[in-house]
């Protein structure tokens, strides 16, 4: 595989040259910053992510987590690795430096967070949910449980995960059973915020149990009943608590095992040495000598808990977008460079099937550049796109006009569906054409092309299915604030298509007029189902709906991506320039074409999946 993780002159390009990251430091939050300082933490993060991160990825996925009935025992490296992510400071690398943090935008962050998913995804997840725990805390806790919970997480000496599901609830969150009791005496006399005694559950607990922290902070979404001791329907009733796996004090100081039990590990495809937990709360065992029930510290108001978790789980999405974005893009990188060197075949044409003459590296034929421009656009415009959405949220929050601030929010809850899935989805694609470059040796466990197709497998299950992103997509997002957000996205791309069209060459323009076509028509396909008078058959074609969405945003992405090429770069014989341009032009010649097939469903009113009856399957 290459040296570097990732290409540093598309990483350049994108976060400086088209996202103009050092216009941020016009901000105040980010004054004493420079391209300077941006470019130093890059380099620090690939660095890290080289020489920690990268060595083990194999072996960690062919060592996953064992418990040997009391513990749970994880590779050592993982602990090597996250205490130098630690030291280096990158668990609060955007945050402020009263608590430790560099103060980076969250756009170099994010940039510097995608080395390390590019070198070791399994062992890079426990920081990052780490870093989205003590995200949510911070934008919704105390005073004393941030300075309890939060802050160590930012120090590395805590970790923390999020548990929302449930064996028999899965994404269904209404149906979760998980209780918390109010604790008595204890429930307003502590003074870590109301104390509640949890009971039930969860399932698929990523970073649920190990011995990689002091600590581990849950961050549990459960019911509180109501006073006849039954649980009350639906997700307004599901509050959020903070559940520590070991007591913590008011001072910080850690005593003993809460009520929390490991039941079991899950044994995934992918992200193998992200151990996977089915966790157990309140069965007693764990407190043999004291009441049963895992103390709990309830974090905002009652009720307001899955509000509230959609802070981490947002972040989780965009995250789970950059990560599969990264082991698509390692694919593609592994698989280049594998076409390069392996010769196979003869050239097509006179002489081509002449056995004497000297076989040609598999680059060279017509199928194999066909799979590796694919991959290529599909992964840097994912990449892009990410990177995009975390220059919003720097947007969204430093800002100085109320305005500015409202717009980033709308398009981030435009994007956040399309930047999980569509990386999900298309990524993957990539690390199947990787695969298939690689023929035979591709799904050998030799070479790393299969692993990264079996770690990005999981994605577009991650944080929300990719059928739970589309009914967002289509349920919600786009109908909000009467259809506010799809205005506001249709402007911006607007803007591109109108710079495009003044542009000198005429397969710009030609591709400017194409997304316009493909705008209007999602634009009245929107409409159609939104004012359809039956609901589910409109949502019947929530998934077609995405994946048309989705394309129409990358399609915007790379058209703008070679407006800024044009821009930055001087005409010349430059291999870069001309990659942009050659990825644009294979995203409007072989994709944006695929919207029209998917969008002819909801266009023509067909019913065949609504009124599907199940007993013909």
């Amino acid at each position: 595989m290459a040296a570097d993780l990732i290409d540093r002159r598309l990483l350049s390009f994108v976060v400086h040259d088209w996202l103009q990251a050092e216009r941020l430091t016009a901000y105040p939050r980010f004054a004493d910053h420079s391209r300077a300082t941006f470019d130093a933490a890059l380099e620090a993060a690939e660095q890290l992510a080289v020489n920690e991160f990268a060595p083990f990825n194999r072996e960690l996925d062919e060592n996953e987590p064992r418990l040997d009935g009391e513990r749970v025992h994880i590779l050592p490296q993982v602990r090597t690795a996250l205490d130098a992510f630690a030291a280096a400071g990158f668990m609060a690398a955007a945050q402020d430096t009263e608590l430790g943090g560099m103060q980076l935008p969250v756009l170099v962050e994010k940039a510097c967070l995608a080395f390390f998913k590019a070198a070791n995804i399994a062992a890079s997840a426990y920081p990052f949910l780490t870093i989205g725990n003590a995200n949510l805390l911070l934008a919704h806790a105390s005073p004393k449980q941030i300075e309890v919970f939060a802050q160590p997480e930012l120090a590395g000496r805590f970790f923390g995960t999020m548990c929302l599901s449930e064996p028999q609830a899965g994404s269904s969150l209404s149906d979760i059973r998980t209780r918390a009791i109010a604790d008595g005496a204890a429930y307003e006399s502590d003074e870590l915020g109301p104390r509640y005694r949890l009971f039930g559950n969860k399932m698929w607990i990523s970073g649920g149990e190990h011995e990689l922290s002091e600590n581990i902070v849950h961050l549990v979404l459960a019911k509180i009943p109501d006073p006849d001791g039954s649980l009350p329907p639906g997700v307004k009733s599901i509050s959020l608590f903070i559940v520590p796996r070991r007591l913590v004090n008011a001072e910080g100081r850690i005593g003993e095992r809460n009520d929390v039990a490991l039941a079991g590990l899950n044994h995934k495809m992918g992200y193998r040495g992200t151990v996977n937990t089915l966790l157990n709360f309140g069965e007693g065992r764990s407190r043999p000598e004291g009441q049963a029930g895992a103390i709990g510290y309830r974090v905002g108001a009652p009720g307001q808990g899955l509000a509230i978790m959609f802070h981490m789980m947002n972040e989780a999405r965009i995250g789970v977008g950059l990560g599969a974005t990264m082991l698509g893009y390692c694919g593609y990188r592994y698989s280049l460079e594998y076409a390069r060197e392996r010769p196979q075949g003869r050239p097509v044409g006179p002489g081509g099937k002449d056995p004497t003459q000297p076989q040609v590296p598999i680059i060279r034929h017509a199928d194999i550049r066909r799979m590796l421009l694919a991959q290529k656009a599909y992964c840097e415009g994912a990449f892009a796109l990410n990177l995009y959405c975390a220059r919003l949220v720097d947007q969204q929050h430093q800002a100085p006009a109320e305005d500015d601030r409202a717009e980033a929010t709308l398009m981030l809850e435009m994007l956040t569906p399309i930047a999980k899935s569509w990386p999900s989805e298309w990524c993957l694609e990539a690390n199947n054409l990787a695969i298939q470059i690689l023929g035979g040796y591709g799904y050998t466990r030799d070479y790393p092309v299969e692993q990264y197709w079996r770690d990005n497998r999981l994605n577009m299950i991650h944080e929300g299915t990719h059928g739970i992103q589309a009914l967002d997509l289509l349920g919600r997002k786009v109908v909000m604030r009467d259809g506010a957000g799809l205005k506001l996205l249709s402007k911006h791309i607007g803007a591109t298509i109108d710079a495009a069209t003044r542009a000198a060459n005429p397969d710009t323009r030609r591709f400017a007029n194409e997304l316009r076509a493909t705008t209007e028509r999602i634009e009245r396909v929107t409409r159609t189902l939104w004012e359809h008078d039956d609901a589910g058959a409109a949502l019947a074609h929530a998934t077609p709906y995405m994946q048309a969405f989705g394309h129409l945003v990358v399609a915007w992405i790379w058209l703008d991506l070679s407006l800024a090429a044009a821009r930055v770069y001087p005409p010349q014989d430059d291999p870069f320039l001309h990659g942009i341009w050659a990825a644009c032009r294979y995203f409007f010649v072989y994709e944006l074409p695929r919207v029209g097939a998917w969008l002819a469903p909801s266009e023509s009113g067909d019913r065949t999946v609504h009124e599907l009856n199940e007993g013909w399957l």
